[in-house]
């Protein structure tokens, strides 16, 4: 077993016991090999053993830069993939591909440029609701039949368990009996539209991984790091308005597994910061009300 000090302490996943502070790996395919490689092995070598990507980011861009900088993999080391989503060549490069056929496309090609034989977990990207696009005519398919693909492809050993993404209570209530490892959903500080679904979770064992944790370009998640109070408390703490909002998070529920993404290797510190940060019954009530 290894030793090694997980940030935000472990909770399990798919079976494999992975760190509470995971890295998001898409912001990667805006930069060169040399500079992921940085990140990404900076990450693991400050126990950092979830790492979530996608096919689809940068066409498998990041794929590839987790495979040069990480490749051959430690057995502890846990890669979770998504898919529900395709590169193309049009003016928006990002297109819905939630067929049963395109769902499995999308991990052979996760399996192809990761250099992997399994998948740890794969999550299921539904399209029924924002961010991002959303399904409408010939991409609309019934969960179900994307369910019954993805227990083929577990059953086959391409992929170890599934996941959901961008999902409701009543989803989440209907792939039970699938046996589900975690749910990804955007949720955060100022966000928490999603409540309902962490708590079922929490209820299930099923791990919480929320994304867009520090906010996003997307008008409806802002940035927590800006909200005063957030600041105040930073300050006090003598940590970062990120690492502050981590901390919360970290301390909301034990289930939560944020995976903060970031290009930097400062702002990578930073995140992982979070996991030294421990707020007072007092702080959490103050933060507990700003949504």
């Amino acid at each position: 077993m290894s030793t090694t000090q997980r940030p935000g302490g472990t909770l399990e996943l798919a079976g494999h016991e992975i760190a509470r502070l995971g890295y998001g790996a898409m912001q990667l395919e805006k930069v060169d090999r040399a500079a992921a490689t940085a990140v990404l092995r900076r990450a693991v070598e400050l126990g950092v053993n979830h790492l979530d990507t996608a096919s689809f980011y940068g066409d498998a861009v990041v794929n590839d830069h987790i495979r040069a900088a990480l490749a051959p993999y430690s057995d502890d080391l846990v890669i979770v993939s998504k898919v529900g989503a395709q590169r193309v060549d049009a003016p928006v490069p990002l297109a819905l591909a939630q067929r049963p056929d395109e769902l499995r496309a999308q991990v052979q090609l996760d399996l192809a440029t990761l250099g992997l034989e399994q998948i740890a977990v794969v999550n299921l990207r539904r399209a029924d609701q924002g961010p991002g696009l959303i399904a409408r005519g010939d991409d609309v398919v019934p969960i179900d039949d994307q369910l019954a693909e993805l227990i083929a492809l577990r059953d086959e050993g391409l992929i170890g368990a599934i996941g959901l993404s961008n999902v409701s209570t009543a989803q989440i209530e209907h792939a039970l009996p699938v046996g589900l490892a975690c749910v990804q959903n955007a949720y955060g500080l100022l966000d928490r539209t999603h409540e309902d679904e962490l708590a079922l979770c929490a209820d299930h064992g099923i791990a919480w991984v929320p994304y867009f944790p520090l906010g996003s370009a997307f008008s409806q998640f802002p940035s927590p790091t800006d909200h005063p109070v957030v600041q105040g408390l930073a300050a006090e703490y003598a940590t970062t308005p990120a690492a502050l909002t981590l901390a919360w998070l970290l301390a909301h529920d034990p289930c939560v597994a944020p995976i903060p993404g970031t290009r930097s290797l400062e702002h990578l510190e930073e995140n992982l910061a979070a996991a030294a940060v421990s707020l007072t019954a007092e702080d959490l009530k103050e933060l507990d009300a700003l949504a």
